[in-house]
């Protein structure tokens, strides 16, 4: 009889275990605590990110500023983004997925999705950028607006204020150019970007919800 409630227990303990992994992974999980860029980590021009009032404030020379904290060691597969974004007019920005820490230049590892709602380029809000393209614009400069990522296996889907803007599925063995080789579905970090002087964007509320493997 021991030997039966003692595996019992055991049996009963890992299903709760696992449960609550399960809970967890279900749950929204915030990048940015709204007062620092601690977890946050940036090389070359750093001074092109600054927090106040909540808000990660990107305005400066090009520069990336890439999420470095422990939650899933900071490499993430399947999941769900959001970020609350404004941009001011002529601005021009990025939020990078399955990408990994680089101290210059623009990250060439993982996709971006297209922040700018009025800058000269054409690829408007919402783009997997020179991927899947987005022409329209759905929201407005000094306005806050919800951009939403979802990666489930091959698949990525982006939405502005909930409306699906892309719907992509990566082909297998996908073959890119040469300066795109590594513009794949795989794993890692999230980035935002500091594209140039002229742009000033604004982030707050950025969130992650694990999908698991």
């Amino acid at each position: 009889m021991k030997k039966y409630v003692v595996v019992c227990f055991i049996i009963s303990n890992l299903f709760s275990c696992a449960g609550v992994k399960q809970a967890e992974s279900n749950k929204w999980v915030p990048l940015f605590d709204g007062k620092s860029l601690a977890n946050w980590r940036v090389g070359a021009n750093a001074a092109s990110f600054s927090v106040d009032s909540g808000m990660i404030i990107v305005h400066g020379k090009t520069a990336h500023l890439f999420y470095d904290g422990s939650l899933q060691d900071h490499n993430f597969k399947n999941f769900e983004f959001k970020a609350e974004v404004m941009t001011y007019p002529g601005s021009n920005s990025g939020i990078y997925f399955h990408t990994v820490f680089q101290e210059k230049g623009w990250p060439a590892k993982g996709y971006e999705v297209q922040v700018n709602n009025s800058h000269t380029d054409w690829r408007r809000t919402g783009s997997l950028y020179s991927i899947e393209d987005v022409k329209e614009v759905y929201v407005k400069d000094y306005e806050w607006y919800t951009e939403y990522i979802k990666v489930q296996g091959k698949r990525v889907t982006i939405k502005i204020n909930d409306k699906t803007v892309v719907d992509y599925t990566e082909p297998e063995n996908v073959k890119r150019s040469a300066g795109n080789a590594q513009r794949v579905i795989s794993s890692g970090t999230f980035a935002l970007q500091g594209h140039d002087p002229n742009s000033i964007v604004h982030f707050r509320n950025i969130m992650v919800r694990s999908l698991g493997d």
